[in-house]
């Protein structure tokens, strides 16, 4: 991977995630520009097999934050983040990229329930729905509500796609040998 384009994926998840923790958003000036130039560079450094690498890493980023998207389990900003990274990354990338990000969101949403003190009552209700499911072969999951008078966090994606796509970038530099360590 070329020194240059680590560092432009590095700034815009960098500004992906200062918008997102900011204002729980990440913006389409950020995103759309983002993947046009990816698919641009790579058009203009390497023709039409160039724009094809591009194009599929684009394409992968944005299938796989698709489903959770129409799922409503996360934002359109977060799979239009993961789409540019496609495109400046290609398709193999993209894709350890997100099973990293799966990694960091997962480790995230871990930290952000022992800080607010709910971990215990979630595991008792994963518990208590694995019973149902084996008595009666229902699954029935009751969500934990959020403490009363605040309402829970939701969760800025943005920073599990940045911390997902760098440790991809530096174990990508470190295997190829161009990590320099």
């Amino acid at each position: 991977m070329d020194l240059l384009i680590g560092a432009i994926v590095c700034v815009m998840l960098s500004v992906a995630v200062v918008t997102d923790l900011w204002d729980q958003k990440i913006p389409n000036l950020l995103t759309l520009p983002a993947m046009f130039a990816g698919l641009a560079y790579h058009g203009l450094a390497r023709g039409l097999d160039g724009l094809a690498f591009s194009a599929a890493g684009l394409a992968l980023g944005l299938a796989v934050m698709l489903v959770p998207f129409l799922l409503r389990l996360m934002g359109g900003g977060d799979v239009k983040l993961m789409a540019a990274v496609g495109a400046w990354l290609g398709a193999a990338d993209v894709f350890s990229a997100f099973l990293f990000t799966c990694l960091a969101g997962g480790l995230y949403a871990l930290f952000m329930l022992l800080r607010l003190g709910l971990l215990p009552r979630v595991l008792r209700n994963i518990r208590d729905a694995f019973l149902v499911l084996l008595a009666t072969r229902k699954l029935e999951y009751a969500p934990v509500p959020a403490p009363v008078g605040r309402p829970l966090p939701r969760l800025c994606y943005g920073l599990a796609i940045a911390a997902g796509t760098v440790f991809t970038l530096v174990y990508t530099a470190w295997e190829r040998g161009t990590l320099g360590l």
